[in-house]
């Protein structure tokens, strides 16, 4: 056999696309399978971006663009970020990256090594954990509860804070759970984090625009007390349905240690991916500028089937569900089916055809619940929740 380093055998998997690959395989079996499992928008990209992509290639953008990705495109990704947070950024701080999660790989690599701690969300993406893991440092949860609306507490999070903490991930609103952190609580979070200023923070802000019930997104950007060790993660991928394009963006901290960060990453992606494809670019600008009623028409699906999903969810035998009021996701509890949370939802694909994603798959924390995804129509939703139904009541 060959040798591998053991750095590999610490990577992790994010299970969405296990169980993806599974329903798509039941699928071509001849079964009828509804996935409420990958966090994907149901709708097509725009038609105006995909026709920026088609000029872009009948113009003779087939080349390669610079690694940091082209100036045009960064610059919209400027005016996108004033626009949103009222915050200006410089364009030599914005990297255009191959969807959202090099930036997670490039900021966790280059703060984690054996004796680092980082903090991440939990439950949260698999994949921080997954990528803290791989570089030798010890991944420290930070308790996302049902009780608290699946926010982080600012007390609890300083709690966690040690001489050895390096970097700090922040999800909000949160995959897999929905949750929206409130302004107050990052306020709090920020003051505190002024006596560890040997913390960098990464925020995960791939969903900004998608808040329910008045709720409003609250960017770290916000803060400039912590400008110069921040990173923030976005991308096309879900605000205007993009998630094959591969396309993703990241705001890196200004000052002198901003350009130390942000060189070192150019350098990643010179030696990793080299560059994101031409066309895509220009599909990003048109997104960024162009008309936005796509974006808003998803919004209003997606917050109908939020409420058609919770309540349908409330009125199964022993499962809760409470209102997310982010992302297009449900984390409901479980616990009262008497049912382990990853079996439940291995069953559920296998016998009634409905694929979810088992809690446990996003951290430590999530025994007891299961994500559903409501990036599906309302009437898969409908037919899903009878089968719920119709599979617990056996």
């Amino acid at each position: 056999m060959l040798h591998t380093i053991a750095a590999f055998d610490r990577l992790g998997e994010e299970n969405a696309f296990a169980v993806l690959a599974r329903a798509t395989s039941l699928a071509q079996q001849g079964r009828d399978i509804i996935n409420l499992g990958i966090g994907q928008p149901d709708f097509k990209t725009p038609q105006h971006i995909v026709e920026a992509a088609i000029k872009a290639l009948r113009d003779g953008h087939h080349g390669y663009t610079p690694a940091n990705g082209l100036l045009a495109t960064r610059e919209a990704v400027v005016r996108r970020t004033l626009a949103t947070t009222g915050v200006e950024v410089s364009p030599e701080a914005v990297m255009i990256l191959p969807g959202g999660k090099p930036t997670m790989f490039a900021a966790i690599l280059m703060f984690g090594e054996a004796g680092a701690e980082i903090l991440y969300p939990d439950p949260g993406f698999p994949i921080y954990r997954s990528m803290i893991e791989f570089t030798g440092a010890t991944p420290v949860p930070v308790p996302m509860r049902e009780e608290n609306g699946f926010a982080f507490s600012a007390q609890e999070t300083l709690a966690l804070i040690t001489p050895k903490t390096r970097l700090l991930i922040l999800n909000s609103p949160a995959n897999p759970t929905g949750g929206v952190t409130p302004r107050t609580e990052i306020e709090k979070l920020v003051k505190g984090l002024e006596a560890h200023p040997h913390v960098a923070i990464l925020s995960d802000e791939i969903y900004d625009v998608m808040t329910y019930d008045g709720e409003t997104h609250c960017s770290l950007l916000n803060f400039p007390e912590i400008r110069d060790r921040l990173i923030i993660l976005n991308g096309w991928s879900k605000t205007w349905a993009m998630t094959g394009w591969r396309m993703g963006w990241s705001i890196w901290p200004n000052g002198d240690s901003g350009a130390h960060l942000y060189d070192k990453v150019r350098k990643l992606a010179v030696n990793c991916w080299s560059c994101v494809n031409a066309p895509s670019q220009y599909a990003g600008i048109a997104a960024i500028d162009g008309p936005q009623d796509d974006v808003d028409k998803m919004m209003r699906a997606f917050d109908r089937r939020r409420k058609v999903v919770v309540e349908g969810l409330n009125a199964l035998p022993g499962v809760s569900c409470i209102t997310p009021k982010g992302a297009f996701y449900a984390f409901p509890n479980i616990s009262k089916t008497g049912r382990k949370a990853k079996k439940l939802a291995s069953a559920l694909l296998d016998d009634a055809g409905v694929a979810l994603i088992g809690g446990p798959d996003f951290g430590i924390l999530g025994e007891g619940y299961v994500r559903l995804s409501y990036a599906n129509s309302e009437e898969n939703i409908l037919r899903a929740l009878e089968r719920i139904e119709a599979f617990l009541g056996k």
